[in-house]
């Protein structure tokens, strides 16, 4: 009997190691299918939460011309980072969101998810709000929503592609913008020292944080996503417009006000001809999980945007440098 349950436990072991090789074996490329009939997500935001793995991501309209018909934010679950079921939405229901919602990005603190994500479709007069929820699922909305564009004669008031992050006792918010005659989109930063509401956060500098300057960039940087690796702020962010095709780039800082690039090459690439993200990889997310692992999620696809698909790329550290491990 004693050998039977010893072999039972080294079965279930083998079984087991070979389930996590074979999940990490695999890719994870997925889409959301409810709204379009084909895969269609954008914009991912990834956080661990209530035991399982959350996916924030834009949502496009229905193909129909039904009532209230926009923009919106998915949700989608998982246990491995590789499938994915989709657990929800959150669309859009104040007045200041009516053409539509989009960018979402999720962070956890105090046991609550917070939610920032943009108005969609205004033009300059985008901007960035916020939300919490205690489940990931159902948000309460802040009540002085929006609470962060900029200002100043260097920019256009737009804000776009939101995320924070903690810096001792302030929290730093980082944004896309563009430039007055918006055609130039750049990084944008804020400070708040005492909460998320709109009178709380203030211009880091009355100037862009990153702009386009290399070739390859073209007139976009967007979508920045960030974390701090021995005291140094990293910054990977989005360059070219959609299927320009975009690429990700890496900066670093030491303030989280200067930065400098990491090299004058794509920290990732749009893929080859024929490959799935042969139009781009683009809107970069970063999500650290319990056990350190760093992961880069982003968006492609190989259709100039028909369809769009999910995916990341894990990292590591050499050098004080991240890397792509696999």
């Amino acid at each position: 009997m004693k050998r039977l349950v010893r072999g039972l436990l080294l079965l279930s072991s083998a079984l087991l190691s070979s389930n996590a090789a074979w999940a990490q074996a695999r890719r994870m490329l997925w889409g959301d299918t409810s709204r379009l009939g084909r895969p269609f997500a954008k914009d991912p935001s990834v956080i661990r939460f209530g035991g399982r793995y959350l996916l924030y991501y834009s949502m496009p309209p229905y193909a129909d011309d039904r009532a209230g018909n926009g923009w919106a934010i998915g949700i989608a679950e998982s246990r491995d980072l590789i499938e994915w079921i989709k657990a929800g939405e959150f669309v859009a229901g104040a007045e200041y969101e009516a053409r539509g919602i989009a960018a979402p990005f999720a962070k956890v603190i105090d046991g609550r998810v917070h939610l920032l994500y943009q108005t969609y479709g205004n033009g300059a007069h985008d901007a960035i709000c916020h939300a919490v929820s205690g489940d990931g699922l159902r948000f309460e909305r802040d009540g002085t929503n929006p609470i962060f564009y900029p200002t100043g004669d260097w920019n256009a008031g737009r804000a776009i592609d939101a995320e924070i992050v903690k810096d001792g006792k302030r929290w730093l918010l980082y944004a896309a913008t563009r430039d007055p005659a918006m055609k130039e989109q750049m990084v944008v930063g804020a400070v708040s020292y005492g909460g998320w509401s709109r009178s709380e956060w203030k211009l880091m500098a009355d100037h862009p944080l990153l702009k386009p300057e290399l070739a390859w960039e073209q007139n976009c940087i967007e979508a920045p996503t960030l974390l701090q690796h021995d005291g140094v702020f990293y910054m990977f962010y989005a360059a070219a417009y959609n299927n320009a095709p975009q690429k990700i780039g890496l900066a670093r800082s030491t303030d989280g006000v200067r930065w400098e690039r990491v090299g004058t090459q794509p920290f990732l690439a749009n893929g080859k001809p024929g490959e799935w993200n042969s139009s781009e990889s683009g809107h970069p997310g970063l999500f650290v999980d319990d056990d350190g692992q760093t992961y880069l999620f982003f968006q492609g696809n190989n259709d100039n945007g028909r369809t769009w698909l999910l995916s990341f790329v894990k990292l590591g550290w050499r050098n004080g440098l991240p890397y792509i491990a696999s």
